[in-house]
């Protein structure tokens, strides 16, 4: 081995203020940039484990241009397809990567405005395989349409950027665990008419209600509260579309959160997958 060479320095006094300085904006760096490689380490990992399995594949597709002008979009998937109704390619990317769309970018010009009606069906489905699926796993199925019909070339990128940490306040949650024997499943349902916006779950996990809230708050949501377990849970609030102060209203999902559920959204920065388009093409018609 070689020898291993130790340099002493001399300071002169102004120096030191320098040096403090300088450990004061490691101790910042440090942990961010540690934050940064903890998650693509993390997203590797998944990635790796996603190529590891051979994934089902779509028989029949389907893409069709949509000029309704509507504002309304509509997904469907189970075991054998994967339909969506007016859906935009930033939707299709958010459905095959898991990636929410304020997160993608590199959608540019005519086909960012675009929207499409798509239809993705697997003729004889093992149903077992499927189910033995995860979620990242069946989204990953529909990348490879997008790579052939749209061409698409995409990489991800973690970034340190703006979130909310899902946190427990001080007096404790007001919701209770779910009963192991529910009659009600689990899952989560978000209605909203107007300004007014309802959301139910039964038998959910907090990491769960964290993933509904980003859709809302339009925001990477972390999971802090430390509760473990699955629960049931409901809250109302109303949304502020630029409607009068002067008009009747609710509160809004953050206080919603607070007085109703007793969580509450704490903003912090950390570090967040993103999504950034290479090259898309729109698709041929068939």
């Amino acid at each position: 081995m070689g020898q291993i060479k130790t340099e002493h320095i001399a300071l002169r006094p102004d120096s030191r203020s320098t040096l403090l300085l300088l450990a004061v904006a490691l101790s910042i760096a440090v942990p961010s940039a540690r934050g940064q490689a903890d998650a693509a380490q993390k997203e590797s990992a998944t990635q790796a484990a996603i190529a590891a399995v051979k994934l089902p594949a779509y028989d029949v597709i389907s893409i069709k241009p949509n000029k309704s002008g509507s504002g309304s979009v509509d997904t469907e998937t189970n075991l054998n397809h994967y339909a969506a109704t007016n859906i935009s390619l930033k939707g299709l990317l958010e459905d095959a990567y898991g990636i929410k769309k304020d997160l993608i970018s590199g959608v540019r010009g005519p086909i960012e405005s675009a929207r499409f009606d798509v239809v993705a069906k697997i003729v004889e489905p093992d149903a077992a395989v499927i189910r033995r699926l995860t979620d990242r796993q069946r989204q990953s199925m529909l990348r490879p349409f997008l790579f052939e019909r749209f061409q698409l070339k995409a990489h991800t990128e973690i970034k340190i950027l703006p979130v909310y940490e899902l946190v427990v306040v001080q007096s404790g949650p007001k919701f209770k665990q779910a009963a192991e024997d529910s009659s009600h499943g689990s899952g989560t349902s978000v209605h909203s008419s107007n300004r007014d916006t309802e959301l139910t779950a039964h038998g959910i996990p907090m990491m769960s209600l964290a993933s509904t809230l980003e859709g809302q708050v339009h925001r990477t949501v972390i999971d802090k509260t430390g509760l473990a377990g699955n629960y049931d849970l409901a809250m109302k609030w109303t949304s502020d579309n630029g409607v009068s102060a002067e008009t009747d209203s609710g509160p809004s999902i953050f206080t919603a959160l607070q007085e109703q559920l007793g969580l509450k959204l704490k903003p912090a920065k950390g570090p967040v997958e993103t999504l950034v388009v290479d090259h898309v093409d729109m698709p041929s018609e068939n």
